[in-house]
């Protein structure tokens, strides 16, 4: 059942993204997946290592919305300060701290990091990240520890 519904997701991938349907493309797309599901389950065969989502639905998307309006302001605010005569920028290295109990959360949490513009994720240390900032300011610190905050109350602790 989870390859079927693996193949099913890839295929619409494909068709999403090429927006082609030309009959040597389909046909390419076809191997492509079954090639792909193939690799997946001789990978799981020899590791039986699975990702499980520990996410809430809603509250993750929530946070997707969120971070989206929060990427739009970062934008904004690396185009002032690229497009500004003078270019002031604070670059500094910092770290903060991460709350998240599983390893997706993590892992969201240092790539939201990385996705907004100005801020980019450099080292995972022991229960903090290494973070690069391109203008920093001492509310970076405050906007990571929400954005950490978010994080968490999407995530379902392991029990």
């Amino acid at each position: 059942m989870r390859s079927i519904l693996t193949a099913f997701v890839l295929a619409a991938l494909w068709l999403l993204m090429s927006g082609l349907f030309k009959t040597l493309l389909l046909i390419l797309g076809a191997l492509s997946v079954i090639g792909v599901v193939l690799i997946i389950r001789r990978m799981d065969s020899q590791d039986g290592d699975q990702l499980v989502l520990r996410l809430k639905p809603i509250a993750f998307i929530g946070y997707v919305l969120w971070l989206l309006v929060e990427i739009a302001k970062a934008n904004w605010a690396v185009t002032k300060v690229i497009l500004s005569p003078q270019m002031k920028m604070r670059q500094h290295l910092f770290h903060t701290r991460f709350t998240q109990k599983t390893d997706l959360g993590q892992v969201i949490f240092a790539n939201s990091i990385t996705l907004t513009p100005g801020t980019i994720t450099v080292e995972c240390e022991d229960q903090a990240f290494l973070v690069h900032a391109l203008n920093y300011s001492a509310d970076d610190n405050l906007a990571l520890a929400d954005m950490d905050a978010r994080v968490s109350a999407a995530e379902w602790a392991k029990p």
